[in-house]
């Protein structure tokens, strides 16, 4: 299999590229498409003797000749399409991209306060004298694969966030990227750059959707987050792509000192579903808590890859993913704590919980530390398992049959992560989507 991921064809990106349209961004957004370009040639697509990929077999995606949207189309999406992604309150800022590309049309745009912007990439890399952007766009993407390469050279559109110095956002930004029912093997190139600059705050919420009809696709999402001095950001990630979707996303973030973030992953639906996230925390005081639920049946993959890097000291991490597999499903969950010999006084914990519901569901759960510091707290675990079987024999001396234990169970396990969910619609709905994909077990 390794060979065949190694061999695949990659002459349809590289048609495609040449086929980009110049679109008057600024030369040094080309030099980032031609860096991203030049990486894409010398770097091999994933694959299994890969150790980072070993239990991560993406061959579906590898081995299909994606071709990459170039250009806005005429996507055909109507209002009613993104309104039950749509959050109750009017005053959110609720930003639509279809395969991509902003749709102001579709938005929800009330007024921001001054110093603070949130609105298509493509539109401030057009308009020019945009430091911001310059200062930090590809700058803190590492060569990650030759998918966040093929990123960085079809760099087109995405979000942009922005929240000058000292402004706390009181209302929530929600991003919602929608895949219409476009042609079958199709990629969108998907960036996004969120930047808080000192004593900023924010909570940003990312929904990834699909149109009903959709045929196979892939969405290549890159995230650069960039914390300056004690902002503080909620980030969000909800991943509903269709039955035929593939999700490989990597977020970077840059940590300053006393910076913190609070990160809720939750990959809910699609075919095959990556979602890496590489956290620096590059000042003193920074703190860095990443959350995940992952539901998994059929035979779907969902890998959670996870990197936290501590580079300095006094700096805090925790990890705590909970996942529920079903049927044939198979989940890869890897948590690396890599501390600097300065780093000292490093306090970190990560924890991978997981519930299987068939024989068949199978978990890769690896949880790692690599510490080159000795004046540390640093702890790891990680369960699997089935419902146990004596609470449900409880259930059943109660009069509660099997069946139902098993779904008060389940639901019970992935309710928790919604709980600690900061923002009460978002955990509502999240509540909701559990209650309903379990509820017919009990």
């Amino acid at each position: 299999m390794a060979d065949t991921l190694t061999s695949a064809p990659r002459d349809h990106f590289i048609t495609d590229l040449d086929a980009l349209a110049p679109n008057g961004h600024p030369e040094w957004v080309k030099s980032l498409r031609t860096q991203g370009r030049s990486t894409f040639d010398e770097t091999p697509f994933p694959h299994n003797k890969m150790e980072e990929w070993r239990q991560t077999n993406i061959s579906s995606v590898v081995n299909t000749p994606f071709r990459s949207l170039t250009a806005k189309t005429d996507h055909g999406v109507d209002a009613s399409a993104v309104a039950t992604l749509f959050y109750a309150p009017e005053t959110w800022t609720e930003l639509v991209f279809v395969d991509g590309y902003f749709d102001a049309g579709l938005s929800k745009t009330p007024t921001l306060p001054e110093g603070v912007f949130a609105g298509s990439l493509v539109e401030v890399l057009h308009e020019g004298g945009c430091p911001n952007v310059e200062q930090h766009l590809g700058k803190h993407l590492q060569e990650r694969n030759a998918y966040t390469a093929l990123n960085n050279a079809f760099l087109q559109d995405g979000a942009y966030v922005y929240v000058s110095k000292n402004i706390a956002l009181e209302q929530p930004i929600h991003l919602v990227f929608l895949t219409s029912k476009r042609d079958a093997d199709t990629a969108a190139h998907i960036r996004n750059l969120i930047v808080l600059e000192e004593s900023a705050e924010a909570q940003v919420v990312c929904t990834y959707a699909a149109a009903d009809g959709t045929e196979s696709y892939l969405n290549n999402v890159v995230d650069e987050i960039v914390l300056g001095a004690n902002a503080k950001l909620d980030w969000h990630k909800l991943v509903l792509e269709g039955e035929t979707g593939n999700h490989l996303a990597t977020t970077e973030v840059h940590h300053e000192r006393d910076s913190r973030l609070n990160t809720f992953t939750f990959s809910l639906e699609g075919a095959v579903t990556r979602n890496q996230i590489c956290t620096k925390l590059a000042g003193s005081g920074a703190e860095t808590n990443l959350h995940g639920l992952y539901l998994n049946d059929g035979d779907r993959l969902i890998d959670n890859a996870l990197t936290i890097t501590h580079a300095v000291p006094n700096c805090n991490s925790r990890i705590a993913y909970k996942g529920i597999l079903d049927d044939t499903s198979k989940s890869v969950f890897t948590g690396f704590v890599h501390v600097y010999q300065e780093a000292q006084q490093t306090d970190s914990d990560q924890l991978s919980q997981n519930l299987l519901l068939s024989d068949g569901a199978t978990i890769d759960s690896k949880p790692q530390l690599e510490i080159y510091a000795d004046d540390v707290k640093c702890t790891h675990g990680a369960t699997v398992g089935a419902p146990p079987e004596e609470v449900i024999f409880y259930f059943r001396s109660r009069g509660i049959d099997e069946e139902t234990a098993r779904g008060m169970l389940t639901y019970a396990f992935a309710d928790e992560v919604a709980g600690d969910v900061a923002i009460d619609a978002v955990a509502q709905r999240l509540d909701r989507y559990v209650y309903e994909k379990y509820s017919p077990k009990f």
